[in-house]
């Protein structure tokens, strides 16, 4: 199993499959874009597939999510999900995406045995979208939303960070209107993992914030039928239910104290938290030879040393030097 110190036990996975992303958002990175890995940096889909294979045999892992960057992208991606699905015991298998061309992919995907996805959209203004990920494909994502329900990769999760001064005010409209579809909201407080290092406190709308704004259209109660656990969403039931809101207060509401995820960079590296400072190498060891015991025994070492929480109310943190779409989500 890979338990830490602190006897957490990682069960859930996240597997980025490219640093690369056809968006922009601002939250991310600059509308230049970045200097992407090459391509013989990153794991291929076999060194992907045997990773997560060793992850789900050999250590526990019960949950893969498939993440980037934008994993639409990579072109293996329907096959990735098939052989992770086709694994013994079978995972739960789920993906984060931008939505980009979900359309065209969500069939193939449930076909491959895909459980769910995770779609950003942080407006219902076209405008708006326009002007936070620098690129006019608002459509595009809704569209890929309607398929993803349409393929029953149910539920379909919407993820959405609100940003002062630019979409903080859409909070009710975007719950409204996911209600309307089906979809299940969650708002993410907005982190310090961007390129820029242009984070900070003042300019992040806060879950606090975020609740008072529903709380003023909705009723809300506290959704107590299930529990928390690990998950880092607190949900809550609207005007009663059965539909639900979520809430991830990452920066002031942390849930470091029973986090179960580890993240597999697309270049092969572990990392025991989002924040974290120290990668452990998985790639190399594999490319020079490793067996799969030594792999799992190098993947075991790495979460041993995971630190208690993220630490960005110390003085002393430091943001990550990988923004968010080189760590995977």
């Amino acid at each position: 199993m890979l338990r830490d110190s602190f006897g957490r036990v990682a069960t859930d996975l996240r597997v980025s499959l490219t640093d690369k992303c056809n968006l922009r958002c601002t939250y991310c990175m600059p509308p230049e874009g970045l200097d992407w890995l090459p391509s013989a940096q990153l794991l291929t889909a076999d060194e992907i597939v045997r990773l997560v294979t060793i992850g789900v045999e050999r250590l526990g892992i019960t949950e893969v999510r498939y993440t980037g960057g934008e994993p639409l992208i990579r072109r293996e991606l329907v096959d990735i999900v098939a052989r992770t699905t086709a694994l013994t015991p079978r995972p739960q298998v789920s993906l984060t995406t931008n939505g980009i061309g979900l359309a065209r992919l969500a069939e193939p995907l449930a076909a491959a045995g895909l459980d769910r996805v995770n779609v950003s959209l942080d407006t219902l203004d076209p405008a708006t979208f326009k002007r936070l990920a620098h690129r006019d494909r608002h459509a595009d994502v809704i569209a890929g939303l309607a398929a993803a329900s349409d393929a029953g990769l149910r539920p379909v999760k919407v993820n959405a960070v609100l940003m002062r001064d630019l979409n903080d005010q859409e909070a009710v409209p975007l719950l409204r209107w996911c209600l309307e579809q089906g979809y299940e909201l969650r708002f993410i407080e907005q982190m310090p993992l961007d390129a820029q290092h242009g984070w900070t406190r003042e300019g992040m709308v806060t879950a606090d914030e975020i609740l008072d704004r529903l709380s003023a259209a909705f009723d809300l109660t506290d959704d107590d039928l299930e529990e928390r656990g690990s998950a880092p969403a607190e949900r809550f039931l609207v005007d009663g239910g059965p539909a639900r809101v979520g809430v991830i207060g990452s920066v002031t509401r942390p849930f470091c104290g029973s986090c179960d995820r580890v993240r597999l960079t697309a270049d092969g590296q572990v990392r025991n938290c989002l924040f974290a400072t120290e990668e452990s190498d998985l790639k190399t060891a594999m490319r020079d030879g490793a067996s799969d015991e030594e792999l799992a025994e190098r993947w075991t070492a790495a979460i041993a040393r995971k630190r208690a929480g993220h630490g960005i109310d110390d003085p002393s943190f430091l943001q990550p030097s990988r923004p968010m779409s080189a760590i995977g989500g």
